[in-house]
């Protein structure tokens, strides 16, 4: 079966955090990927939270989000089963139109130093991989 790029819903919220978990995204389900936070995000965002299916089967996530000025492609996680099938550079793409369409222009993703293979993917798909530090505060531990 082919695999499908579509939304995400409300419904796919247990099927995303244990795909996070699977790939290692450590989900901060008291915070920021809370069901409650998720809901709110998607009813901002629907459009730039594209899923991966394979029938009924979450297989990959992607969280767009923009502050105006730039895209943030945000936990772009891929089931490890269905690597090397495109399915991280077809849920980029989708995420890249939805928010070109709203006007942004310029993309950009966090990825931790040790994390060559998120690295050389987003290189892959144009993006230039810039040395940076990263500066931020929180409200809370959980966030």
């Amino acid at each position: 079966m082919a695999i499908r790029i579509g939304p995400l819903r409300r419904s796919d919220y247990d099927a995303m955090i244990a795909l996070f978990r699977v790939c290692g995204l450590n989900p901060k389900i008291k915070g920021r990927d809370s069901l409650p936070s998720f809901t709110e995000q998607l009813r901002r965002n629907a459009d730039s939270y594209p899923g991966a299916f394979d029938g009924d089967r979450l297989v990959g996530t992607v969280l767009g989000t923009h502050d105006t000025r730039k895209g943030w492609i945000n936990r772009l996680a891929v089931d490890p089963r269905y690597r090397r099938r495109a399915v991280a550079a077809r849920l980029v793409r989708r995420c890249e139109l939805v928010l070109r369409k709203n006007g942004v222009d310029m993309f950009a993703a966090l990825v931790e130093p040790e994390n060559k293979a998120s690295a050389a993917f987003f290189r892959s798909q144009g993006y230039d991989i810039l040395p940076i530090t990263y500066a931020r505060k929180k409200r809370r531990e959980s966030v």
